[in-house]
């Protein structure tokens, strides 16, 4: 039902492109991360809670359909619903139907429980296409609100300096916000600007998330010691950071889960925190979908399928996508 062009993923039924890697007439889009939502189509298809991002990454004049999660739409010859993956506000695995036959593109997702999104749903199918960005046994996460609470226990252990926690600016920036919330913290945190105009389209879907204001809000006089700053990785060793009187510094990735990548990084300390599955939740949602047949793309894509095939005697091959280069 699925071919690989040279626009991405090409859906003959649907006469659509899933996330495509080029300006397309149709796209049917899994979420708003940059290497899944691309410029330039015709139309798009997605889930209405990611409309604001959508519209601010790609242009408010976009030809835009919003769809809620589990509504069915026709195209052409395809049945075609959205459910929802639980890796960012709106993000969705994509169900395609035609023929008899019924195939997801899962997008990126997260098992984990979740504050700032809507939690993943097991869709069953013929056909999957699954992510693989910590397909290695490595990647097994802790719950989110352990890591708020090192988080939190971090930033209050030094009441002499400004902590800055870098993390990626659209959805771990979110999710970090409402894992404090839902563990009592409410002081204030600051943003760096880039995280700023991502959270405003969260409180606008009323994701519960601890105060926040923009740094640049703070007089320049002002003493920053003992607050929270949350920056976007680009911003790290940058100009930005001389404002901030000898920070302490952080970054918050399920990369920080291999021994040194902090110390290979520059930041003072690590904590792992994903919006993608681990190793456990990609075997799991791979047997609950039932499917016979599994497509493994966008990052250990090898090293899963081949677990897949010897393991668990399911039928996977690696997929070469464009979905690459994703920070997390």
């Amino acid at each position: 039902m699925i071919e690989r062009t040279a626009e991405g993923l090409y859906c003959r039924a649907a006469d659509a492109w899933v996330d495509p890697w080029r300006p397309v007439p149709r796209a049917l889009i899994t979420h708003a991360h940059a290497d899944h939502a691309r410029s330039g189509c015709g139309e798009y298809w997605a889930v209405a809670t990611s409309e604001g991002v959508l519209r601010q990454r790609l242009g408010q004049e976009i030809t835009l359909h919003p769809v809620s999660y589990g509504e069915t739409v026709w195209l052409n010859q395809c049945r075609v619903s959205f459910h929802s993956a639980g890796h960012v506000l709106g993000s969705a695995q994509i169900r395609l139907e035609a023929e008899g036959e019924i195939w997801v593109v899962s997008g990126d997702y997260k098992r984990d429980d979740d504050p700032s999104c809507t939690p993943f749903e097991p869709v069953a199918c013929d056909v999957l296409i699954t992510e693989a960005t910590f397909g290695m046994p490595i990647y097994r996460w802790q719950s989110g609100a352990e890591v708020a609470r090192q988080i939190r226990d971090w930033w209050q252990g030094d009441q002499s300096r400004p902590s800055l926690l870098f993390c990626y600016a659209f959805g771990k920036a979110q999710r970090l916000l409402a894992e404090l919330r839902a563990i009592g913290v409410d002081d204030e945190v600051l943003l760096h600007g880039a995280v700023e105009t991502i959270t405003r389209h969260y409180r606008n879907a009323d994701v519960a998330m601890t105060p926040s204001r923009p740094v640049s809000d703070i007089p320049r006089n002002e003493s920053l010691a003992g607050r929270l700053v949350l920056a976007p990785p680009s911003a790290h060793r940058s100009s930005w950071m001389r404002r901030f009187k000898r920070p302490q510094t952080a970054f918050a990735s399920g990369w920080m889960a291999v021994r040194g990548a902090r110390r290979r990084r520059g930041y003072e300390r690590g904590f792992v925190l994903s919006d993608h599955a681990d190793w456990p939740g990609l075997i799991r949602t791979v047997k609950q979908s039932g499917a016979r047949k599994v497509y493994v793309t966008h990052g250990q894509s090898d090293v899963l399928a081949r677990y897949l095939r010897e393991t668990e005697g399911i039928d996977a091959e690696p997929l070469d996508t464009l979905f690459e280069g994703e920070s997390d």
